[in-house]
């Protein structure tokens, strides 16, 4: 199966088009958060608007708390501490981010974070287990100048996934491994990044810019 993974487009969608182009015929498009700028919510009908096929989707800590309504009530799949089945491939969510310096309008705790990821692994854990965070796990795919600035409490489940597809840190696009588990940070989608995630026997990860 192919999926397109997105993320960070701070209510820009100038390409998404391009994108879409660039990915070819895909199953699925994965979004990780920051859909919106700070809002409004209702942003997020025009980014979800534009896909033919499922969006699976969480928010990023600079969307505001009530898009989760929004993502409920839309064609979108809700994956924030949800998750959600393609194929035998088992996607869960965890949208938001761990606390950053901002105060922005979606964070969480570390204890909400690690409660969350148990309730899914155990009540969710399929043959193939993908996380699609907005924050990346400490230590990989999360550097800045200061350092990492990932969630530990993400890190402490990353090797119970096959695949991380996250954003948040737009400085830190790029593909790492923690152990056999892929970590992909697809970068910002209003400038033109994006990934192809293709699941067959192995799965294999490719940046894509338009």
């Amino acid at each position: 199966m192919k999926f397109l993974a997105l993320s960070d487009l701070h209510g820009d969608n100038s390409k998404v088009e391009a994108l879409q182009q660039c990915a070819g015929e895909i199953d699925a498009v994965l979004v990780t958060g920051d859909i919106t700028n700070f809002g409004p919510a209702g942003k997020a009908l025009e980014f979800i608007n534009m896909f033919d096929v499922p969006v699976l989707a969480v928010p990023g800590n600079c969307d505001p708390v009530d898009i989760l309504g929004v993502l409920d009530s839309s064609k979108a799949i809700n994956l924030h501490k949800n998750c959600h089945e393609i194929g035998d491939v088992n996607f869960m969510g965890l949208g938001g981010s761990n606390a950053t310096p901002f105060d922005t309008p979606f964070e969480l705790t570390d204890e909400d974070i690690e409660e969350s990821l148990e309730r899914l692994l155990d009540e969710c854990s399929g043959i193939r287990n993908v996380l699609i965070s907005h924050a990346p796990p400490y230590g990989y795919s999360d550097e800045l100048p200061v350092g990492h600035v990932g969630s530990q409490a993400i890190a402490k489940f990353v090797n119970r996934f096959a695949l991380v597809v996250c954003g948040h840190i737009h400085e830190a696009r790029g593909v790492n491994t923690a152990g056999n588990t892929i970590v992909v940070n697809v970068g910002e989608a209003s400038k033109g990044y994006g990934a192809l995630i293709i699941t067959n026997d192995n799965i294999s990860v490719e940046l894509i810019e338009v």
